[in-house]
């Protein structure tokens, strides 16, 4: 899996932080980060089906399974 380096303001990774660990609800940080990038990215496809936007094989595929 690939590494990448990411500046985050101390608010923002303080907040990250309370829910990381024992107590919260990711492993670690890299788990936090993963599952936060992965539900943006989601929401991201989710508003631009709405609005027709999303490549051609995404609709294709949409359609071969009767939807």
């Amino acid at each position: 899996m690939p590494k990448i380096s990411v500046e985050i303001p101390q608010e923002l990774l303080d907040d990250l932080d309370e829910h990381v660990g024992d107590d919260g609800k990711f492993v670690n940080r890299s788990d936090a980060v993963r599952a936060s990038i992965r539900k943006t990215l989601d929401i991201l496809d989710e508003i631009d089906d709405r609005h027709g936007r999303l490549e051609e094989s995404a609709g294709t595929a949409e359609e071969s399974d009767g939807n």
